[in-house]
């Protein structure tokens, strides 16, 4: 099954006309997958007391987080598809990593040994945009996704990122509309 995490407010967003590439993909190769739409779901990514206090049991009060465990259990290939926002991913997905990978389900620590569980993805793409380049990213604001995001918080899941791979759209502001289209198409050859 194929899970793509989706985190953009707007339908009509570069990030929607990329979840609707690999959809479509799917659709025509007939893979199973499944959308998770933060903004869609109303996803609250800020922490109750009743979810804080669950959270050290590596419990929670909320369907919709469980919900999304079964449907990561479910999970061979997961993609990520969001803007780049202050130099990093939007707030909502930070919430769903805090609210949705607790302990027993996405890693384990015993004696502070701490073991990801999530070994069972095949594959993990991260698609981003913003309105600087891939290499603005990595020189000048820290590259966020490559360093907190695949070196830390997957290898903290237990996804090597040698299972990894990123796709990002620069410029989204400046660059033309035969730019965006070659993008996509290339999400789809390579999905």
């Amino acid at each position: 099954m194929k899970t793509i995490i989706y985190a953009h407010p707007w339908e009509k967003s570069f990030n929607h006309a990329i979840l609707t590439t690999l959809t479509q993909k799917f659709q025509q190769n007939g893979d199973a997958y499944q959308v998770i739409d933060l903004y869609e779901d109303h996803f609250d990514p800020v922490y109750s007391q009743a979810e804080l206090k669950a959270f050290s049991k590596g419990d929670t009060p909320y369907q919709l987080v469980k919900d999304y465990q079964q449907q990561l259990q479910n999970t061979d290939d997961l993609y990520l598809i969001a803007p780049i926002w202050w130099s990093n991913l939007p707030g909502i997905v930070k919430g769903f990593f805090d609210k949705v990978m607790l302990k027993g389900f996405a890693y384990s620590s015993e004696n502070e040994d701490w073991h990801g569980l999530m070994t069972w993805l095949d594959h993990v793409t991260v698609i981003t945009t913003s309105e600087v380049s891939q290499q603005a990213l990595e020189q000048d604001y820290g590259d966020p996704i490559r360093q907190s995001l695949i070196n830390t918080v997957f290898r903290d899941l237990g996804i090597s990122s040698q299972k990894i791979s990123w796709h990002h759209l620069g410029n989204i502001n400046t660059i033309t509309p035969e730019d965006r289209q070659q993008f996509l198409k290339n999400i789809a050859l390579q999905n």
